[in-house]
């Protein structure tokens, strides 16, 4: 690939456009997509507790089961993608999914009905997410891979800061008392939702290409097993698992805020802001990774992640939430693109579908029971010793990480 390598050594914004083809494409549709989502989410908490009467518990088991089985089905998603050497089609169907589903939150009546709601999207997730990212470890040369998904993760989250933006214009558009909107005030938000998702269905068929590596006509067949993979990548693979588990829903970050005295209409600015901060530290922490090594970016990144959750458990005023979600981004920005460059790392390009997927169904495995305790402990023992909780657990996994090798770009 030695255009693209050339390409990729400018410097400034002109780097950005340098990436390849593929990058900048699933980039946009990723801050589509998310433009999409985030008008719902910031909103979601409020409405499930103040308008539907859900209980913390109740929040956490549709959180937690949604997301759940998002990451189970990437699994599937991502080894299938390896067999038949097509990545492309899931992603289109996963974000086509997502655009057909959203609409119907504007009929929920029943926190029952939104987490049917909810299961479907996030099934679309699990259906687009490992071959995405396979098809971008694909397009990208192995010394620019965090650039690259720190892009991404990027662009993603601009669309998590436009989609608050929205959410906000919305309810001020559309609710009598932008403090306390109506369940119908809500839906007609809701409904709204999927119209940048589906343009995002437009730029995959148009400018997404097929990246197919290259491999031996008498290579081994692609399997779904640990088998063919490596004792560091399995334990990374348990480390994520471990730290997943104190990785709870966001939901009751916002929950929280609202306990603080922050109004339900002031959410998605909230949001927001904690979005700003994921954009500016994704581009960080991608470029970070290149230069030092993924590992010590990530033990950084989930260490940020348990001063926040500490934090979050003594919280008493509004500016303590704004404070804190600011850095929260900190942790996004240190971990999310670089993990995925740290999976591509850590296997050939013939497997990263599969890695891609087992690594989400370690994510998987615990981020269902993650969000169910936090709920519990919340319910039965209070918020603070919920967020105390799932901070310790983090600097447990941060010890797990530790015994991982890293590999060189």
């Amino acid at each position: 690939m030695p255009d693209t390598t050339r390409k990729l050594q400018t410097s400034g914004w002109r780097r950005y456009l340098a990436l390849p083809p593929n990058v900048l494409a699933l980039s946009a549709v990723s801050l589509l997509n998310d433009t999409s989502s985030e008008v719902i989410y910031p909103l979601l908490p409020a409405f499930l507790a103040l308008s539907l009467g859900a209980s913390p518990f109740a929040i956490g088991l549709i959180e937690g089961f949604a997301e759940s089985t998002a990451s189970l089905l990437k699994l599937f998603s991502g080894y299938l993608s390896d067999r038949f050497k097509n990545r492309k089609l899931p992603v289109f169907v996963g974000y086509g999914l997502a655009a057909v589903t959203r609409p119907f939150l504007a009929f929920a009546g029943t926190w029952p009905q939104v987490l049917l709601v909810r299961l479907a999207d996030r099934a679309g997730k699990g259906i687009r997410g490992a071959p995405r990212d396979a098809l971008l470890a694909d397009s990208v040369p192995e010394r620019e891979r965090g650039f690259a998904f720190g892009f991404n993760r990027a662009a993603d989250n601009m669309g998590a800061v436009l989609g608050p933006i929205f959410a906000f214009l919305l309810v001020w558009a559309f609710a009598a008392n932008a403090n306390a909107p109506t369940i119908r005030e809500y839906q007609r938000v809701f409904l709204f939702a999927s119209i940048p998702v589906v343009l995002g269905l437009l730029v995959i068929v148009f400018f997404v290409r097929e990246k197919h590596v290259g491999e031996h006509h008498d290579a081994e067949p692609v399997r779904l097993s640990l088998t063919g993979f490596d004792g560091n990548f399995k334990r990374f693979l348990i480390t994520i698992s471990l730290f997943t588990l104190s990785n709870s829903t966001d939901a009751f970050l916002l929950l929280r805020a609202v306990q603080a005295g922050i109004a339900p209409v002031v959410l998605p600015l909230l949001w927001m802001v904690l979005n700003i901060s994921k954009v500016v530290f994704s581009l960080i922490g991608g470029n970070l990774s290149d230069k030092v090594g993924r590992k010590g970016v990530i033990i950084a990144g989930w260490s940020v992640y348990a001063a926040v959750y500490l934090g979050f458990a003594f919280v008493t005023a509004p500016w303590q939430c704004w404070a804190l979600f600011v850095i929260y981004g900190i942790y996004f920005g240190l971990s999310e693109g670089v993990e995925k460059a740290f999976v591509a790392d850590m296997v050939t390009p013939r497997k990263r579908g599969t890695a891609f997927g087992l690594y989400n169904l370690a994510f998987g495995i615990t981020v269902f029971p993650a969000s169910l305790l936090f709920g519990l402990v919340w319910n039965t023992v209070g918020a603070p010793t919920a967020f105390i909780a799932s901070g310790a657990v983090s600097l447990a996994a941060i010890g797990l990480l530790s015994t991982v090798k890293a590999k060189k770009a």
